[in-house]
């Protein structure tokens, strides 16, 4: 359920729109439709079909302006709709903080990086890169104006983009796991749980491919999943990954991360991590209405954009059909 004050029925409104709206997300069919068309544009046409506004598959420019201006419908209409608006603003925390790791680099390397700036965060792009640009920290979210303050003082004193990257990340999960606690749905909050767990596993293989000691390791590792980090740190230093997320909807990619440990190729691992929190997200299939239908539908639309991206980002390269393919998640639909 969501916050005790708005019962299951509540959603019955919103969870009939989604279902109907449903048809329209991106599946598996149509992904193969775009990968196989004869020409970039008959690849777009197929997200035109859907909703998508019409843009040049020739403009990476375009492509991102037609991916924002869906993002915003959808956030828009759940708005319109959703009993709990908070539910809706769990998705949008990554964008912020999306956002800040972009002006803080920008202004680092003392270049223009507006252009990298995804609108669809609580706080509107304007506003957050004057806050970072003037000092006006306070404007932002109190978590996220702490970490951007730290990574501010981390880039000053040490130059390192990456200890500065860290710092925010660690900050993104705690804020949007508190976001979900918020909310009282116990299955947005393990959909925030996968999805740090996924991230958890990522640093793990990452760092040992890299020849990372622990000290390193447990810098990139962040509380709030369902695998504490003492025990992910344990079985990557000296234990197994796979015994570890045997018993877990990420078995087969701790099998892909021992793999590209051994082989050095990390796309079936980074595919087989999201297909994992996709799995979980899957569950709300059966369930007819309530605050979980509107979570599945939002985490369906971000694979949706990342999908979108990946196939006329490749169409657009001549990348072959084979590759792109390769790079694809599991479509929730």
């Amino acid at each position: 359920m969501a916050k005790k004050n708005v019962k299951d029925t509540e959603y019955l409104f919103i969870s009939a729109r989604l279902r109907s709206m449903e048809r329209n997300l991106l599946t598996a069919a149509r992904m193969e439709r775009m990968i196989d068309a004869p020409t970039a544009e008959d690849a777009a046409k197929v997200l035109s079909e859907i909703g998508y506004n019409e843009f040049s598959p020739a403009s990476e420019a375009e492509l991102s302006q037609a991916l924002a201006a869906e993002r915003e419908r959808t956030f828009q209409d759940l708005y319109r709709f959703v009993p709990d608006k908070a539910v809706v603003d769990v998705f949008r925390v990554k964008y912020d903080y999306h956002n800040a790791k972009t002006v803080l680099k920008a202004r680092a390397m003392g270049v223009d990086g507006s252009r990298l700036l995804v609108d669809a965060g609580r706080v509107p792009t304007e506003r957050l890169a004057a806050a970072i640009e003037e000092g006006t920290l306070e404007a932002l979210p109190p978590v996220m104006a702490g970490a951007v303050q730290e990574a501010l003082e981390v880039l000053s004193t040490t130059g390192d983009p990456q200890r500065s990257d860290f710092i925010l990340d660690d900050a993104y999960f705690r804020e949007m796991l508190q976001a979900a606690e918020d909310t009282g749905s116990s299955f947005l909050k393990r959909y925030v749980q996968a999805t740090i767990d996924a991230a958890n596993l990522r640093s793990a293989v990452r760092s040992l491919r890299m020849h990372k000691d622990g000290d390193f390791l447990r810098r990139v590792l962040f509380d709030g999943g369902t695998i504490p980090v003492d025990r992910v740190l344990a079985a990557a230093l000296g234990g197994s990954l796979e015994d570890l997320y045997r018993p877990t909807v990420f078995r087969a990619a701790a099998e892909a991360g021992t793999a590209a440990l051994e082989s050095g190729r990390l796309t079936a691992f980074e595919k087989a991590c999201d297909d994992a929190v996709t799995a979980m997200v899957s569950g709300a299939k059966g369930i007819p209405f309530g605050v979980e239908v509107v979570i599945a539908y939002l985490a369906a639309k971000e694979i949706e954009f990342t999908a979108v991206r990946v196939i006329m980002s490749g169409r657009m390269a001549g990348i072959s059909g084979e590759m792109i393919r390769e790079r694809l998640r599991e479509s929730y639909v």
